[in-house]
């Protein structure tokens, strides 16, 4: 039950504010009866119009006993509540029983899905339409069609639920009409296909409901008064037909008030003094001023406040800040079991138990299993130590045969995925899971005791079926259901897995006392509370207008007796100002998206902000002041680091190395002496790297054949270069489809190379080597390189060359002054010659191959040698390595973070 309390004594708001991230912020509890003059209280208690008095006298007026008479409600939360009030508006007397049609159903009979039934439960109708799919010719789109056929299936289902048993035949006959017009093009086959199925499902299920609607409920019933929400739902109107003059409609609210008696009516917007308007730059700010609101009617004692949000990322962000202040928190809206821990344990499970699966799905698997949690850090070191990316790789490894434990942990890991293959029936598949997840530690943290914050409504265990012994319902459908024979691969194990997940909701345990209440808009009828905060009230996240759901045409709609587009606008609005009505709200929208796009106010708070301004306050109209209070930081600035490398020479160094000192002394103390590295992804997509990569080995398989099997042939060379890059990429294990972009590209860049060799050829220089590995001492140190390739001159003389796959305006710019080009300087210093050529050569898709020599090279090479002797003697001599990186070469500069430039003092 929620009522609105006052604290004895409350924070100071500001302090409160202040305190989001500091500490817990619960002020004491007292429970006061809610004040009669709350303008909900006013709808269930006034004189004559309240509700309660209208279901008085519409029980009176019929003559019927008050505990014979039910009193069906919208919404479960409001039975404690209006049996509460009845008592607290009539003391003396019988009550009527406050029901919901679930409720009520269960009550009189529980009830259980058969073995074709409409279960609206994800786990079990995702496996009766796959068989339903099936029998129908349909098996080889089942993949496909699963899922729309169980969101079909779930809405038309409530409809036929609505209908007696004895006449839903006739219903069927309408729907099968319905579900088929507009559908005539071949376009649409499957479409109409699926909503035939649904039909016919929907038409031979039995419902929870069919027992309100038999005769025999009505001898002990004498009376059926239907309260009506926001709209009339389809049991609800079935009640009516089937009970005809026992049953009636009370409308929530009484003509004239907030909520309509007549659907179709057109809600007007009126100005509420008590809302303030929010406008938040984006999902940051809107969610830290959302706490900040809760938290302040909290300190000024109006709670319990409600929070309506349509965006659960939103809402997260918002319930992590405020149970940072231990805020007592209801959450009524709950989110898909996915996307829970548990499920992603499960999840990550099966992933890696697939026989294509990469490192990093094992991985996944091993780090949140206990019984593998502490060898995942080992495996994963070797993983990417010897970059394996795919885990099937593993076995052959010579590197894991070399560490018995690691080897004796990969057998046990092996015998796990060996129980996931072949075929068979889900209990059997389920068996296997529940053992897997036992051995590998992960079962405990499923358990509904362990889940904290994750308890569901319906345990992860619960849901997929893994508790032991197993229900008898559940024992009854593994031999009659539909799919009772149909066996499994873990593939389709894995999707059905996946769907219940995404089908489940989760929710965590209520308070004792809330303080805030996290609820769907439409669910604040008829409920006191103190105060409201409605966040995410921007033109996408609050759009009246949006698509009714499923992919129903209008006329489809009209026809089966699906609320319209309109309808729906119309129960939105009236939502919004019911919401409107409690005492003191706030609302709350971003002016920008994730990618920094403009967002306007939904269009209902464009015509609060008009009608705040007709009314003779347009000051209101525009957004107030900042909820949360301003904390001066003062600024703590940090010195540039200035680090001693004396004691960390690198005993090698090579180009790369060098150009990192030239560039930022601080990065060469970083990543080179310290060696501190990023690890690379192992599942990274190929990109502009490995396509270099990938194009040197090409180059010297080519190179190499044509120096074994010389031939000017246009014809044969391409031939030659064409194998080569077919052994290449199957050498480096590039699959097809991830190197396709760059596949795409290789024949113009073939052709073009072709040219620049035939032109190449004119100068008579010849292969001499390509990827050879070059050392030379000097000094305390050895220069260390790989050569892209080295050619051989008339005179004898060698010519060094780089291959380069980058735009020509970069290359051109390497060579403006030798002096300052370190790489093919540095590859000149790695040969004992006194004198040689050195030249960049650009290759491109879209341009022809060129040659870029660079001039000077020997005095550029000496230049070089002189300057790294200097400049090891002075990092040896204990000279500070300070970062000096400027523009481009911090932007994407691997080493930042750690010289915190962002945060230096001013000089």
């Amino acid at each position: 039950m929620t009522e609105t309390k006052y604290p004895n004594a409350a924070l100071p708001a500001m302090e409160v504010i202040e305190k989001i991230d500091a500490g817990p912020v619960v002020p004491a509890h007292s429970l006061p009866e809610v004040p009669v003059d709350h303008p909900v209280m006013q709808q269930w208690l006034a004189l004559g119009e309240g509700l309660l008095d209208r279901l008085a006298q519409a029980i009176w007026g019929r003559g019927v006993h008050p505990a014979r008479t039910v009193v069906v409600l919208p919404f479960a939360h409001l039975r404690p509540l209006a049996a509460r009030l009845w008592a607290q508006r009539f003391p003396d007397g019988f009550a009527p029983r406050f029901e919901t049609s679930m409720s009520w159903s269960t009550s009189l009979s529980p009830w259980s899905a058969g073995p074709t039934d409409i279960a609206f439960d994800a786990a079990l109708d995702s496996l009766t339409a796959q068989a339903m799919l099936e029998q129908v010719g349909l098996g080889e789109q089942s993949a496909a069609l699963t899922v729309l056929l169980v969101q079909v299936a779930h809405q038309i289902g409530p409809l036929a639920a609505a209908v007696p048993a004895e006449r839903r035949g006739q219903w069927a006959v309408a729907a099968r009409a319905a579900v088929v017009l507009g559908m005539d093009s071949t376009a649409l086959a499957w479409e109409a296909a699926v909503g035939q199925v649904a039909v016919e499902w929907a038409a031979v299920s039995t419902y929870a409901s069919d027992v309100l609607l038999s005769p025999q409920t009505s001898t002990t019933t004498d009376a059926v008064l239907v309260v009506q929400g926001l709209a009339l739902d389809p049991i609800a109107a079935g009640l009516l037909e089937a009970w005809r003059g026992k049953a009636e409609v009370i409308p929530f609210s009484a003509p004239n008030e907030l909520a309509p008696a007549d659907v179709t009516a057109k809600p007007k917007q009126r100005a509420h003094l008590g809302t303030q308007l929010h406008s938040c730059l984006d999902a940051e700010d809107e969610a830290q001023r959302a706490a900040a609101c809760l938290i302040r009617h909290i300190a000024d004692g109006r709670f319990p406040v409600a929070l309506v949000s349509s965006d659960r990322a939103l809402t997260r962000r918002v319930r992590a800040m405020l149970e940072a202040s231990e805020v007592q928190i209801r959450d009524e809206t709950g989110w898909k079991l996915s996307t829970s821990h548990g499920a992603a344990q499960v999840m990550a499970l099966l992933r890696a138990c697939a026989w294509n699966a990469s490192t990093d799905d094992v991985l996944a698997w091993l780090k949140g299993a206990p019984t593998y949690a502490r060898m995942a850090s080992e495996v994963e070191a070797l993983a990417r130590r010897e970059q394996l990316r795919d885990w099937r790789k593993f076995s052959a490894c010579s590197a894991l045969k070399k560490q018995a434990h690691l080897l004796v942990a990969h057998s046990g890991i092996e015998q796990q995925r060996a129980r996931f293959k072949g075929v068979r029936p889900l209990q059997a598949w389920l068996a296997e899971l529940r053992l897997a997840l036992q051995e590998s530690g992960i079962w405990d943290t499923l358990q509904p005791d362990n889940i904290d914050s994750e308890t569901a409504k319906h345990s992860l265990i619960e849901v997929l079926r893994l508790s032991s012994p197993s229900t008898p319902e559940w024992d009854a459908l593994q031999t009659d259901a539909l799919w009772a024979g149909h066996r499994f691969d873990l593939a389709g194990f894995t999707t059905w897995v996946n769907q219940t997940f995404e089908g489940a909701s989760a929710s965590p345990a209520y308070p004792a006392l809330e303080q805030v209440v996290i609820l769907p808009m439409s669910q604040m009828m008829g409920r006191p509370f103190a105060a409201l905060v409605m966040a995410g009230c921007d033109e996408v996240r609050l759009n009246p207008s949006t698509d009714p759901p499923g992919n129903w045409t209008a006329a489809q709609r009209e026809a089966l007796g699906l609320p319209s587009r309109e309808q729906l606008e119309e129960q939105s609005r009236w939502a919004w100002l019911g919401a409107l009505a409690t005492p003191s709200c706030d609302v709350l929208w971003r002016t920008s998206d994730d990618a920094g796009e403009t967002l306007q106010p939904s269009v209902l708070v464009q015509l609060l902000q008009l009608d705040i301004a007709m009314s003779g306050a347009p000051e209101m109209a525009s957004a107030c002041e900042d909820p949360r209070s301003v904390r001066h930081v003062p600024a703590q600035p940090v010195a540039r680091p200035m680090p001693i490398g004396a004691d960390v020479l690198p005993a090698q160094l090579s180009a790369s190395a060098y150009e990192d000192l030239r560039t930022c002394p601080y990065r060469f103390f970083a990543m080179r002496q310290l060696g501190l590295q990023a690890s690379d992804e192992l599942d990274a997509e190929v990109d502009k790297r490995d396509f270099g990569l990938w194009l040197h080995e090409v180059l010297k398989r080519f190179h190499e054949g044509l120096q074994i099997e010389p031939t000017s042939d246009r014809a044969r060379r391409t031939t030659m270069l064409q194998a080569a890059s077919e052994h290449s990429t199957l050498s480096m294990g590039l699959s097809e489809g991830e190197f396709l972009p760059f596949a795409a590209a290789w024949p113009a860049v073939r052709e073009h190379y072709l040219d620049w060799c035939e032109t190449h050829d004119r100068t008579n220089a010849r292969f001499a080597s390509a990827e050879t590995s070059h050392t030379q001492n000097l000094g305390p140190i050895t220069l260390v390189g790989r050569i892209d390739r080295i050619d051989t001159l008339p005179d004898g003389s060698h010519w060094v060359m780089d291959y380069k796959t980058e735009p020509m305006a970069k290359t051109q710019a390497r060579i403006k002054d030798p002096f300052e080009d370190t790489q093919i300087a540095f590859y000149a210093a790695l040969l004992p010659d006194d004198t040689l050529d050195a030249a960049y050569v650009n290759i491109s898709e879209r341009d022809a191959t060129r040659t870029v020599p660079q001039a000077d090279i020997v005095q550029a090479r000496d230049a070089l040698l002189e300057a790294i002797l200097e400049d090891m003697t002075q990092i040896q001599s204990g000279a500070a390595l300070p970062a000096l990186g400027e523009g481009m070469a911090c932007d994407y500069c691997k080493a930042r973070g750690l010289c915190r430039k962002d945060f230096w003092e001013a000089p």
